[in-house]
């Protein structure tokens, strides 16, 4: 690996996720964006993650904006390849997958060489940097995770060997793909999205393979899109993008009950325990405002008592 302990050692143990500057699900203005991104800094934040995927290309642009003025090397930052963006010049109407913004662009699939690069070069240039520190294939499984593992992959390797990244990684919230890259390449990072989290923590080697193997991971939807980000569960609340079934209500909000017993609220508790085990590097959660990115910090930093983790147990564990 290039330098894992160096890349890892640098995210800190709180990253901010840039999907909701993209205008995920809502649009904000561009002064919005630009203040919770600070608000972030302001809070400690240094490892920034994005993605031409997350309003195309629309997060990668506010994103650079709003770091232009930080030294760049006072910071961390990621982005993803997989998807190209084609411009529709004469394209009307809204993107489809989730972000409030015009469908001026299609993401087309491509895990070629070539199109690896030149995902990155576009990035590079809505960024307005020269270079990324992580670089991480995006959704392989959703596409075609042989193709990624045997031609997007080897890509990457190539391009850390060239300095464009310092390091490299996939992005997923499958770990049985995460698992198959793990083994089959040699990656410095693991972005798992949703996947271990204090609703849910998958029975399967992933996290101590990771360990044997160096790999970092960053844990990410760690809220499991919205069901534990409030310390009272509501009804109507998502679970993987969509509506939570009943049991998983039930039982966030059971987790949340324990949680009062010990005056922590439930999205504290689910910000720390998905930072507990020694596999996992960094937590990067996402912000809408500023003040939403200066409470994920102040979560961050707030005491939890060791036995809290205990009496947790007796729910992840029934």
């Amino acid at each position: 690996m290039s330098d894992p302990v160096g890349v890892a050692s640098a995210l800190g143990p709180l990253g901010f996720g840039a999907a909701g500057i993209g205008n995920l699900y809502r649009a904000m203005p561009d002064q919005q964006a630009e203040i919770t991104v600070q608000a972030a800094w302001n809070s400690g934040v240094r490892y920034f993650d994005t993605a031409p995927h997350y309003g195309l290309g629309l997060s990668e642009q506010r994103l650079g904006n709003a770091l232009r003025d930080k030294p760049r090397s006072s910071y961390v930052l990621s982005t993803k390849v997989g998807r190209l963006l084609i411009d529709r010049p004469n394209a009307t109407g809204h993107d489809d997958e989730g972000f409030d913004v015009a469908a001026t662009a299609e993401r087309r699939w491509d895990f070629s060489e070539s199109g690896i690069r030149r995902s990155l070069e576009e990035s590079l240039t809505r960024l307005g940097l020269d270079r990324v520190d992580v670089l991480y294939l995006h959704d392989p499984e959703v596409h075609d995770l042989e193709l990624g593992i045997t031609s997007a992959l080897p890509a990457l390797l190539k391009l850390r060997e060239e300095g464009l990244a310092a390091a490299i990684g996939v992005g997923t919230n499958s770990t049985e793909a995460a698992l198959e890259c793990v083994e089959r390449s040699d990656l410095d990072l693991l972005m798992l999205a949703g996947r271990y989290t204090l609703l849910e923590q998958p029975r399967v080697p992933l996290l101590e393979r990771c360990l044997e193997r160096g790999t970092g991971i960053v844990n990410v939807g760690v809220f499991n899109s919205g069901l534990l980000a409030r310390a009272e569960v509501r009804d109507n609340a998502h679970y993987n993008y969509g509506q939570a079934p009943a049991g998983l209500v039930r039982r966030a909000r059971q987790l949340a009950a324990i949680c009062r017993k010990f005056d922590v609220e439930l999205p504290t508790a689910a910000l720390q325990f998905s930072l507990r085990h020694s596999a996992v590097v960094n937590i990067t959660v996402g912000a809408g405002t500023a003040e939403q990115a200066a409470g994920n910090a102040i979560r961050m930093a707030a005491t939890v008592p060791a036995e809290l983790w205990d009496a947790l147990e007796t729910v992840n564990h029934d």
